[in-house]
């Protein structure tokens, strides 16, 4: 059974339209031009070029027999001869009863053949169903990452448009044997600073370098340093332990002194004698003072250095030291302090130069600052190698991107991996009961062949053929045998080819009641197969009234009522046979037959189906067309000429010469519509139309006149409204 048949991009089919059915019985209307014949035409060959756009889904294999144009061309006009129709002799019984026990066989195996593959087709939709989940999640990726600033996607170059084509890409990729190292941020961020506007070249940070770290552990630090014992007050000095507060006194004494005392510098009183001052004096010898400048000495290369250090700002504000911001902040501070806490330390040094100072080293402090801008400088120099191979270096960033991708989406992988695993194995399974069930197949359509060559005649088929004719009311030719398998159309007689002479409705009559045999018997000595699909494109498009009730019988005797048929299409430009091959019961219809409509506009044809309800006569048929503006002119005008023809000629019997010579239809304008309407001018050589003289409007006024001028405005305005 067909189940669907999709028609795109050949003749009037301009776009993909379906036609879907579970009945056996599908009845198909549509007006001349619209497509049928480019249906009936895909079935009967589709390997055709014109229709690779065309799809047809088919549930099982059973044989399609096409009755249209072709059909008649293929075996009428060409061939000299009908091709055989082959039918089982009644004579050997014998070879019937093989036929009929293997037949059996044959429909009991096809129909476990069916079981399986629709059992075996479930397991792999099942499969699909999970497939397409785990496909519409590892889409997320692009719907994550794609878009926005942009940033990563080159990453989805030739990925973007197809979900499966992404999903086989991630799949091909290998999984990396432990989670990558890289986020997908800082990939991102690599990224960017290759693509971006500041894809610069960065310079390196420069190292700490601190010159006064021998001043950490000079020697002087921890020595004592005293002055003369020797002098008056060395004894008063060391009391008060600080003589770098007494040495800064000396500035402001007097430089000569007499027999009187001096105010002190300190207490203010009259107690500063030459003595005093040089008992003073004599305590800071040279060896004091020598000391002491090593210390002042010290105390300037120290602060000197800690002042020429590199400011924190300086790393902070580079591009590379974002993530090393808070760490670098802290090694610098504590830097700072342990320099500062030296410097004090010196400085208390110099004001009581007999108590030893100890230092802290900074070296350590130091060496853990460089060591982060070490690791800063690190990566600006692998940024600037990547920077000077750009492509290279973003194509290893693409392939980091979707390893990590691929870490992320293991879990979905590896689910759809065991799904497949066990679909596969059921579907082998399936796969070798269905292999089992060919070779049954097989061997039973091979010993009903062979039953065949014993009882395979054509003269079955040839008698059925004139039997139909003569019920047809046909006398004057038939069918005469013209050799062991051939045979010819001869008229009473005769003797030779008759078939070119037939009229087109004999040709058409003859044809398919050929064609009813043949789809009745079987073509070949290998036909083995118990049922088929037929097509029927428009049996009755040249006959007269008077055959088209038979043909229709013939369809619902041959076709519809056998079971031999496992689905039947028919196509007709006739309202009236459509109708007449529709079954009135209406669950009997519900049950076995479906009703489409194919109609063409400027966009195209399509195929809708229909109900019962819809069917409307020819006569009512033209009209639709004429009320729709989207229809091709030559279609809309041809529907116009239809009418007239019909209402005046076979319903109103009026004459209308006279309304065609009327005054208002003179109107240069209505000429082209005179001349392609009026009936009474088909036998002059000027009934000829140029479509692009076509008005709509104005052909619709013109047949508006003549209805109006005959008495039948009311049924124009009815019939308008349709």
């Amino acid at each position: 059974m067909i189940t669907e048949l999709q028609m795109d991009g050949v003749a009037s089919f301009k776009h993909a339209t379906s036609l879907k059915t579970d009945k056996k019985i599908n009845l198909i209307y549509g007006l001349n031009g619209t497509g049928k014949s480019t249906i009936s035409n895909y079935l009967y060959g589709q390997a055709g070029e014109n229709f690779t756009k065309c799809r047809k889904i088919q549930e099982n294999s059973d044989p399609i027999l096409v009755y249209n144009q072709k059909f008649i061309r293929d075996n009428f006009f060409v061939a000299d001869s009908l091709r055989g129709i082959f039918s089982l002799s009644k004579e050997n019984r014998a070879a019937e009863e093989k036929i009929k026990k293997a037949s059996a066989t044959l429909e009991e195996a096809e129909i476990r053949l069916n079981t399986k593959q629709i059992e075996k087709q479930k397991v792999s939709q099942a499969f699909e169903g999970q497939k397409q989940k785990a496909v519409d999640e590892v889409w997320r990726i692009k719907a994550t990452y794609s878009g926005g600033d942009r940033v990563l996607e080159y990453c989805f170059d030739g990925l973007k448009g197809q979900k499966d084509r992404l999903f086989s890409h991630l799949v091909a990729i290998a999984k990396p044997e432990s989670e990558p190292g890289k986020s997908v941020k800082a990939i991102r961020d690599e990224v960017e600073g290759l693509r971006g506007d500041s894809a610069q070249p960065q310079e390196i940070l420069p190292e700490l370098a601190f010159v006064a770290h021998d001043v950490e552990s000079h020697p002087i630090l921890v020595k004592p340093i005293v002055g003369n014992d020797d002098s008056g007050v060395a004894a008063l000095i060391d009391k008060l332990g600080n003589a770098d507060w007494v040495k800064q006194g000396l500035e402001y004494l007097p430089e000569n002194i007499g027999e009187t005392s001096h105010p002190c510098p300190f207490c203010q009183e009259k107690t500063i004698t030459s003595e005093v001052i040089n008992s003073i004096i004599n305590y800071f010898d040279e060896t004091y003072q020598a000391d002491i400048d090593t210390l002042e000495g010290l105390k300037k290369k120290y602060l000197e250095a800690r002042n020429e250090l590199q400011d924190l700002n300086t790393y902070l504000g580079h591009p590379f030291a974002k993530e090393s911001i808070a760490t670098l902040t802290t090694r610098h501070q504590e830097l700072l302090a342990t320099l500062g806490s030296n410097a004090i330390a010196i400085e208390q040094k110099i004001r009581n130069p007999k108590a030893p100072q100890a230092l802290f080293d900074s070296t350590a402090k130091i060496s853990a600052f460089n060591d982060e801008v070490r690791s800063i400088n690190a990566a600006i120099l692998t940024y600037n190698d990547r920077l000077k191979n750009s492509k290279n270096s973003l194509e290893i960033l693409k392939a980091e991107f979707w390893s990590m991708m691929r870490w992320q989406y293991d879990q979905t992988l590896s689910r759809l991996d065991k799904d497949r695993q066990e679909a596969n194995k059921s579907i082998m399974a399936f796969e070798g009961e269905i292999s089992q069930i060919y070779t049954e197949i097989s061997s039973a359509k091979g010993l009903i062949a062979s039953a065949q060559k014993e009882t395979v005649n054509v003269d079955d088929a040839v008698s059925s053929i004139n039997a139909g004719l003569l019920d047809l009311g046909i006398d004057d030719f038939m069918i005469k045998k013209h050799s062991d398998r051939l045979y010819r159309v001869v008229r009473s007689g005769e003797s030779g080819d008759a078939f070119h002479s037939l009229s087109e409705g004999e040709k058409m009559m003859i044809s398919f009641l050929y064609f009813c045999e043949l789809c009745k018997g079987r073509v070949s000595t290998e036909d083995t197969h118990a049922r088929r699909i037929v097509v029927i494109d428009d049996p009755i498009s040249s006959l007269s009234h008077v055959f088209i009730f038979n043909v229709g019988q013939l369809i619902r005797t041959v076709f519809f009522k056998s079971e031999r048929f496992s689905q039947v299409f028919v196509l007709t430009h006739s309202l009236y046979f459509f109708y007449e091959l529709t079954d009135p019961n209406h669950e009997r219809r519900k049950e076995n037959q479906k009703l489409f409509r194919i109609s063409k506009s400027a966009t195209g044809s399509d195929i809708q189906e229909m109900t019962y309800e819809e069917i409307q006569n020819d006569y009512q048929a033209y009209w639709s067309v004429v009320n729709d503006t989207t229809q091709p002119p030559a279609l809309i005008a041809n529907c116009m000429r239809n009418i007239v023809e019909y209402f005046f000629n076979f319903v109103r019997r009026k004459d209308l010469n006279n309304v065609f010579q009327m005054p208002e239809l003179k109107d240069m304008k209505f000429q082209a519509f005179c001349r392609y309407v009026n009936r009474e001018s088909h036998s002059l050589g000027q009934n000829i139309i140029d479509m692009k003289e076509f008005n709509y409007e104005i052909f619709k006024d013109g047949l508006r006149l003549v209805f109006e001028k005959t008495g039948y405005s009311d049924h124009f305005k009815a019939m308008s409204r349709l």
